[in-house]
C-alpha cells in the first residue's frame, strides 16, 4: 500500500461546524478504545517520577483536547504536577477542546499554528505530535521537528499511526458500525494511507537530524518516537 498524498476534510477550508464537531466526538471514541494514548502516558511514566518536579509540555495539533485531559489525570494521579499548552489552528475545535477541558486548569487551549509557534525558545520541557504529523509531506515533517527541538529542553514524543493493508480495512469498517459522519467515514481510512510505515518513520526521524530517537511499536498499528534532547543543550 503506497502513501496517499489526498489531503483530509480536516484539513480543508469552510469545514461545517456540526460535521467536525460529530468528529472530533468520534476521534475521542476512536482514541480511547485503539490506544491512542498508549503510547504517550507510557514514554511520560519511564521519563518522568514522582519528586521529579513539574512537567511542562507542548501540545501540538491538539484536537479536541482528550490526550493532555488524559495526562493531566495521569499527573494527578502520579503525584506530578503537569502543565500543558495545547495548540490548535481551526476556531471550532478550539471550542470544542476549551469545553471539554474546562475542568483542567493544567491545560491552557491556544489557538495558533504548529508551523509558527508562539513560544520562546525552550519554554517546555516536551513537545507533542500526536495523530498528526501524518498530514503532513516528508518535508514538512522535517521542519516541524527542526522547529520544535529549539522549544523543547528535553525531548520530542511523536505518536502516530503506521500504514499497513490490516490497519486500513479494520478502521474503515469499524467507522461504518460506528457513525454516519461523512468526515470520519472518508478521513479515518484515509489517515491509515496517508500514515508512514514503520521503516519509513526511522527514516524520516534520522533525517530530521535533531538528536538521539528511540522508535517504538505498539499494538493496533501504533508507533511512538521519542528525541532525547537534553544532552545538544
Amino acid at each position: 500500500m503506497k502513501r496517499s498524498r489526498e489531503k483530509e476534510q480536516m484539513d480543508l477550508s469552510g469545514l461545517d461546524a456540526g460535521v467536525l464537531e460529530k468528529d472530533l466526538s468520534n476521534l475521542r471514541t476512536i482514541n480511547r478504545y485503539l490506544g491512542a494514548y498508549r503510547g504517550v502516558l507510557w514514554s511520560l511514566r519511564r521519563l518522568k517520577r514522582r519528586g521529579d518536579g513539574a512537567l511542562s509540555l507542548l501540545d501540538v495539533g491538539t484536537g479536541n483536547g482528550d490526550l493532555p485531559k488524559r495526562i493531566v489525570e495521569w499527573g494527578r494521579e502520579s503525584g506530578i504536577p503537569v502543565s500543558i499548552v495545547a495548540l490548535e489552528p481551526h476556531p471550532v475545535t478550539v471550542a470544542v477542546a476549551r469545553e471539554y477541558t474546562r475542568d483542567f486548569p493544567e491545560i491552557a487551549i491556544v489557538r495558533g499554528d504548529g508551523l509558527r509557534p508562539p513560544f520562546s525558545p525552550g519554554a517546555f520541557d516536551f513537545v507533542l505530535a500526536s495523530q498528526l504529523l501524518h498530514h503532513f509531506s516528508e518535508e514538512e515533517i522535517l521542519d516541524l521537528l527542526q522547529r520544535w527541538s529549539k522549544l523543547a529542553r528535553r525531548g520530542i514524543l511523536v505518536s502516530d499511526l503506521v500504514r499497513h493493508p490490516l490497519a486500513y480495512y479494520g478502521i474503515f469498517w469499524l467507522t461504518r458500525f460506528l457513525t454516519r459522519n461523512e468526515m470520519t467515514l472518508g478521513d479515518a481510512p484515509l489517515s491509515v494511507r496517508r500514515a508512514f510505515t514503520l521503516a519509513e518513520w526511522r527514516e524520516l526521524f534520522s533525517r530530521a537530524g535533531i538528536g538521539e530517537f528511540r522508535l517504538f511499536s505498539f499494538f493496533p498499528f501504533r508507533m511512538l518516537g521519542v528525541f532525547f534532547l537534553a544532552e545538544s543543550r
